[in-house]
């Protein structure tokens, strides 16, 4: 690919992470107050289109390997998902006199359906692009990068909002949440639409490099299916390794800025500053670890760097609210080390594509995908559904959070994530499809 065509190719996942903090924190707080849903409604809504959304997964991955469009294999599914999310994402943010929760859950599922239709061909199509070890690292990183791009985006908005309407009515202050929401929404759309043109124009479609599985659904068919996977012992591997370090990284998000509130005693205010110290160096570290891992197996690299962000955050548990400074430090640190959680994973997917492709001498790319994204949808999902039935269980209590309680607060939040991570690196530490092997698996599918 030249330089031209790899941003090209990155340019949809600026859009594509834009909506992540306006559905995660602006969108149920603006339906359940704004609206007037209330919370548990609100909570009940999501939860079954996330629900709907995890189940969509392996729909999309196996559609997505099958079809064979006029106008290319991966890019129709794209342009479909596109629109789809991008009509219900404004929806969302504008919603009409009397929307209730069935209004909610009806456009939360369109916005969870279209963002899959786009994903995962998106993804599979990235793993399609080059052969090459490197390459593809080349690829992902590209973007994960701009995908980190857009969270940021996303999150300067409302700052740039709050500081022009600094001088507004109390009025428009109390509509705050709806301004954020929309303006994002439609940053988002207005960002989409130009990116999904230029990659259509200027990224070639990859050729399928097998046949096409067949369209044939039944017990057999699945059956065989399924055990073709489990016979996948490197996918087997690395697919626990991504899945238990996304639950390691989905307790610090949901907890985050409990964390910052009633451990360190840090407003809201501040909360922007640290998401830039976050998510900052993560994209700029980008070029670092992709560089490392020229020169060294993926799976080193990444172990190197769950291991660095395992010595950051062990220094947690130690903090108190004369310390924020170094919480800014840890911010910084582990933020460096998340470039290498998106960027080489993916990648070493890829590799693990070619692995099955060559036992089975079909083309599942889509569906291989699709189980990646159910992984890290699962991991959030068990984040929460672990983290606040604790902390309930261990008396904390949001609104007026006894000190004594603080203590599961920390726990959840900083050495739970330390001891997944490190669970993580034992399991993909012996990862078999280094540069050598994998140069002898492409050898072999040429040779076929």
């Amino acid at each position: 690919m030249s330089r031209l065509q790899l941003i090209a190719y990155a340019l949809p996942a600026l859009a594509l992470a834009m909506p992540t903090i306006p559905v995660y924190i602006y969108l149920p707080k603006f339906y359940a107050a704004e609206v007037g849903l209330g919370l548990s409604a609100v909570g009940a809504v999501l939860l079954a289109s996330r629900i709907f959304d995890t189940v969509s997964d392996p729909v999309c991955g196996y559609v997505s390997d099958r079809l064979r469009w006029r106008f290319g294999r991966r890019k129709p599914l794209m342009l479909i998902g596109g629109v789809v999310a991008a009509m219900a994402m404004l929806a969302l943010a504008h919603p009409p006199d009397g929307a209730g929760a069935g209004y909610l859950l009806a456009f939360s599922v369109l916005l969870y359906t279209g963002w899959t239709l786009v994903i995962i061909p998106y993804s599979a199509w990235g793993a399609e692009l080059a052969d090459d070890y490197d390459t593809r690292s080349k690829i992902t990183a590209a973007r994960e990068g701009m995908m980190l791009g857009g969270i940021l985006l996303a999150a300067a908005i409302p700052v740039l909002l709050d500081g022009g309407a600094s001088t507004a009515s109390g009025g428009a202050t109390e509509s705050a949440g709806e301004t954020d929401l929309r303006a994002v929404a439609w940053a988002a759309v207005l960002v989409g639409i130009p990116g999904f043109l230029i990659i259509a124009q200027a990224v070639p479609d990859a050729p399928p490099k097998s046949r096409p599985p067949a369209w044939a659904v039944n017990r057999a068919v699945i059956k065989r299916s399924i055990s073709t996977i489990l016979a996948n012992k490197p996918f087997l591997r690395l697919f626990a390794a991504w899945f238990i370090n996304g639950l390691a990284n989905g307790f610090p998000a949901v907890l985050f800025i409990l964390y910052m509130e009633h451990a360190l005693g840090i407003g809201a205010a501040a909360l922007p500053q640290y998401i830039l110290g976050y998510f900052l160096p993560g994209v700029l570290f980008v070029p670092l670890w992709i560089w490392l891992s020229r020169s060294r197996d993926k799976h080193r690299v990444w172990c190197a760097a769950m291991l660095l962000a395992s010595a950051a955050f062990a220094v947690v548990p130690f903090l108190s609210p004369d310390l924020t400074w170094v919480f800014m430090l840890v911010c910084i640190f582990t933020g460096a080390t998340l470039g290498a959680d998106l960027a080489l994973p993916p990648s070493m997917q890829a590799d693990v594509v070619d692995h099955d492709r060559l036992a089975t001498g079909s083309d599942r790319t889509g569906i291989y995908f699709a189980l990646w994204g159910m992984a890290t949808k699962l991991a959030l999902a068990l984040a929460v559904g672990i983290a606040f039935p604790f902390l309930d269980l261990a008396g904390f209590d949001p609104a007026a959070a006894h000190p004594e309680a603080v203590w599961a607060l920390v726990v959840i939040y900083a050495l739970v994530p330390v001891v997944l991570k490190l669970i993580a690196v034992g399991i993909v530490a012996g990862f078999p499809i280094g540069r050598r092997q994998h140069e002898l698996i492409r050898r072999q599918l040429a040779e076929r």
